[in-house]
């Protein structure tokens, strides 16, 4: 069994005391309270562990629910077009403003996000600040310490910082009683997220005892990443290479690609070469919370795997994207026009005939979306609209990457709670095919094409592995796989720049990426309004009129509710929205 760090452990919960004066002599404040947990309880090295624990734990939304995790399968892919809501509109319809760019300051899943990563801020603090004055662990394993927390400092900060831009920095130093509530959102916190991933690279070893830890190797990636966002781009080269050519991950694996793509979606291949940093999921664990809640809602929605809940629907236009010519895809964005959609059941009852696609398609579409008529991994073909709660509201695709296998249901999913949905899957915040494309696009900005093209291709041979193609029950590929490398040279930055951009959609659909890519490369207003344009045209009532405005809808409003709390002279309202 696995857990946060990859074997069985309990979460340690910390729970704040407050105290209150009733006695008559000041000596009485010098009484420790029964119960309280003090920095010198907290500092041996078993309270310390527990601490560091307790600050990975609010990695995939336990602090603060459904949309507080770090998959961001709202907040970068639904935001970004790779799939809808889904479900059915009435459904937790607080999420279907923000997929509209109609969100508000008072929007319930924003106030998720932001509390789910400021949790994680505040615990990583707590372990820095008793690690470091701690005489009960070794400089040794204080540097460790130390790394992994600020590693994950940094974590909740780039969160923090890509979805809501602005936000205050609050460190170890400045607690509530030093002023932590007084801490603006006016200064860019960069500098201070680079400089927690830069310590975490310079501080950690190479491996660990434990699978899910974070180490030298994982810091290197997310500096070279966080170098990326700043369009460091020379800096962002230099470090993925070394990455790319050293790096290996915390249990020892020289980092690579798997054989086959759809291993990266299987729990069984957890913390394998391509996991460079993940967050770790266990099932039958005696409690539900250790296992993965991220996903527990993105499920075919009747009958299939867990039973519930039918959200996370992939979009028409991310389907028509795998359409390939000669084996590439189609870059100029004639993906979208009649002769190029991927046909589906749209309008169709189950029972009526449907006529699969014909054309030829990246093999990645069957492992990314579910598709009627097509095998959906080990449970048979996807009937259609049975598994779909409403059709006409989310579309005909059900959401594929991320679902367990049906050989796996009570080995690898918890039934202990209200669905089976809850998974002892890991979610790659960084997998190695990101590492290659993040890489490529640094290479393009130095001027190295070839080395760029060299990369993409490595994953897109990778995603041409026929023994990974999904196939029907007489060994046949389920549909026209035809995929190739890009065999002639790429003939100058502005077609390498569309083909990197483009891998990334492909390979990194529905893994939360693709919004905050599309804000970071400058292009979120054109490629986002002319999705919602695309989209209407097939799900009229759920995209009609839906707009993206620019210098706005970059990025999410501050939640009104720490407005209220701090003020608006502290917390100032981000760009476009009503303070």
């Amino acid at each position: 069994m696995k857990n946060i760090f990859g074997k069985r452990t309990a979460m340690l919960s910390i729970t704040a005391v407050m105290l209150g004066t009733f006695a008559c002599k000041d000596s009485f404040l010098d009484v420790p309270v029964t119960g309280q947990l003090t920095e010198e309880t907290l500092g041996t090295a078993k309270g310390i562990e527990g601490l560091l624990i307790g600050a990975y734990a609010p990695l995939n939304g336990r602090a603060a629910g459904w949309y507080s995790g770090s998959s961001n399968w709202l907040w970068g892919s639904i935001v970004g077009g790779d799939a809808n809501k889904g479900s059915n509109a009435g459904d937790q319809a607080v999420a279907t403003p923000v997929q509209r760019f109609e969100v508000e300051p008072e929007n319930g899943p924003v106030g998720d996000k932001w509390r789910g990563m400021f949790e994680g801020v505040a615990r990583s603090n707590g372990a820095i600040r008793v690690a470091s004055v701690s005489k009960d662990i070794s400089d040794a394993d204080k540097k460790r310490i130390l790394g992994e927390a600020r590693f994950l400092r940094g974590h909740y900060y780039f969160e923090l910082r890509k979805i809501f831009n602005k936000v205050p920095f609050v460190d170890e130093t400045v607690d509530y009683a030093a002023g932590a509530d007084k801490v603006t959102n006016e200064a860019e916190i960069w500098p201070k997220i680079e400089a927690d991933f830069k310590f975490a690279y310079d501080n950690l070893p190479e491996k660990q005892a434990a699978a899910g830890r974070a180490n030298k190797w994982a810091a290197g990636a997310y500096l070279a990443k966080t170098y990326l966002y700043q369009k460091k781009y020379a800096d962002a080269r230099t470090l993925f290479t070394t990455v790319i050519d050293q790096g290996q991950t915390t249990n020892g694996k020289k980092y690579g690609l798997l054989e086959k793509y759809s291993d990266v979606f299987n729990a069984e291949s957890d913390n394998s070469q391509e996991s460079v940093f993940a967050i770790q999921a266990a099932a039958n664990t005696g409690s539900a919370d250790n296992a993965n809640p991220d996903f527990v809602l993105n499920f075919p929605y009747n009958g299939g795997p867990a039973g519930c809940c039918g959200f996370f629907q992939p979009s028409f236009e991310m389907a028509n994207s795998f359409r390939t010519a000669g084996g590439l895809p189609l870059l100029d964005g004639s993906y979208n026009l009649p002769a190029n959609q991927v046909k589906t059941d749209q309008g169709l009852q189950s029972k009526d005939a449907f006529v699969p696609d014909a054309g030829t398609l990246d093999p990645r579409i069957d492992h990314s979306i579910g598709r009627r008529g097509i095998p959906y991994l080990d449970w048979g073909p996807h009937p259609g609209q049975d598994w779909i709660r409403d059709q006409s509201f989310g579309g005909p695709h059900a959401p594929k990457k991320f679902i367990y296998y049906k050989a796996q249901e009570g080995k690898l999913t918890d039934g202990s709670s209200w669905t089976k949905g809850y998974t002892a899957m890991n979610y790659n915040v960084i997998r190695f095919a990101d590492v290659l494309l993040m890489a490529a696009e640094a290479e393009i900005e130095v001027g190295s094409l070839a080395k760029a093209q060299e990369y993409v291709n490595l994953v897109r041979k990778r995603s041409a592995n026929p023994a990974g193609f999904v196939k029907k029950t007489d060994g046949t590929d389920a549909a026209n796989y035809t995929i190739s490398e890009y065999a002639s040279a790429w003939p100058d930055k502005a077609f390498a720049t569309k083909a990197v951009r483009f891998e990334r959609k492909l390979e990194l659909s529905g893994e939360g990426h693709r919004f905050f890519d599309l804000v970071r490369w400058g292009v979120a207003a054109t490629e986002i309004n002319a999705y919602l344009v695309f989209e209407s045209g097939k799900l009229a009532n759920t995209f009609g009129g839906a707009r993206f405005t620019p210098n706005k809808n970059e990025y999410m409003p501050i939640p009104q509710r720490q407005i209220d709390l701090q003020g608006a002279d502290i917390l100032k309202q981000n760009t476009g929205y009503t303070q």
